[in-house]
């Protein structure tokens, strides 16, 4: 039985962000219904860094995985990023192995779905600017889920970093040329200006002073993805009406354990209506995501789908 291999670029032509946004809204319908399997992820502590193992079954739309991921700070002295994965998708009646998939490309895409689709349903309508916090591959799929549901006009990038912001602004500006795109030189006026702001960041304390966000201000923070690290302050974090990505993802959200708060909702519950999204136009709203193994499957069976109907990848023989 032969098994087929998506590469990074396979993932990028086969997994579009409205296809994956789509994979996002049923993957967390199925978690929040009780219709998916989602054992705790296992962890490896390597002489480098860690190693992550994630298995996910969705049980309505048949997809079975397991991600192995590597985070390996000194990657790059070696040329290769910090950061490399995998995903295995497996026939759930047979057991067979359909596919393995670059996992790097598919999580960001996946992440950016899911913010997408959290922005969609607790964004303000009439939102038009953004606050970009990051310049790595995470924010550019972030801003990429925002772009796919609201009709934005000006981006503004904070990084620490200043000559890896401007590399963004450049390839933003190629990209969507209709945007008013440029680099923030202060993190709060950054903020003060947006409608929504993204965080996806390695950063490991607040990245701004959570007052200058206005009401009405939608928020999605997805790089903290521990208890002890946060890129909030409890300022915007309490103020805003929370929703997190599951509540079992609750003890490694440090935005929320450190402010000492609790999620108001999942995000499967705003999906199926069992929660509200935004209830004024006046609320903060703040999404908080570490990351499912769900949203992998979800993304890994759209993908191979998608594959399997246009003839992407390299088929292998297996087994």
């Amino acid at each position: 039985m032969p098994i087929r291999i998506l590469t990074a670029a396979d993932v990028e032509q086969a997994l579009t962000m409205p296809l994956a946004i789509a994979a996002m809204r049923a993957a967390f319908t199925q978690l929040t219904s009780g219709r998916a399997d989602l054992p705790a992820r296992a962890r490896i502590t390597l002489p480098g860094g860690i190693a992550l193992f994630m298995p996910a079954h969705l049980q309505d739309t048949r997809d079975l995985v397991v991600k192995a991921v590597s985070v390996i700070d000194s990657n790059a002295r070696r040329g290769l990023p910090a950061i490399l994965g995998a995903v295995l998708v497996l026939d759930p009646e047979t057991g067979a192995a359909r596919a393995l998939i670059d996992g790097r490309t598919l999580t960001a895409i996946r992440t950016g779905a899911g913010v997408g689709l959290a922005t969609d349903l607790l964004a303000r309508g009439d939102s038009r600017s953004v606050a970009v916090f990051g310049s790595g591959a995470q924010a550019r799929s972030n801003l990429a889920g925002v772009l796919a549901v609201r009709a934005i006009r000006r981006v503004r990038v904070f990084s620490p970093h200043p000559t890896h912001a401007e590399t963004l602004v450049a390839e933003l500006r190629i990209a969507h040329p209709r945007l008013d795109v440029a680099r923030a030189a202060v993190a709060e006026e950054a903020v003060a200006e947006a409608d929504i702001v993204l965080t996806a960041t390695s950063s490991a304390v607040p990245l701004f002073d959570g007052r200058a966000v206005r009401p009405g201000t939608h928020v999605s923070a997805i790089g903290a993805h521990t208890a002890a690290t946060r890129e909030l302050d409890e300022q915007v974090v309490r103020a805003a009406y929370r929703v997190i990505d599951a509540y079992a993802s609750q003890p490694e959200a440090g935005d929320l354990v450190l402010a000492d708060v609790a999620p108001d909702a999942e995000l499967g519950e705003v999906v199926t209506g069992a929660r509200p999204g935004r209830t004024s136009p006046e609320q903060i709203t703040l999404f908080k995501s570490v990351g499912l193994a769900v949203q992998d499957a979800a993304a890994a069976g759209a993908v191979l789908r998608e594959a399997e109907r246009v003839g992407l990848g390299t088929l292998v023989p297996f087994g």
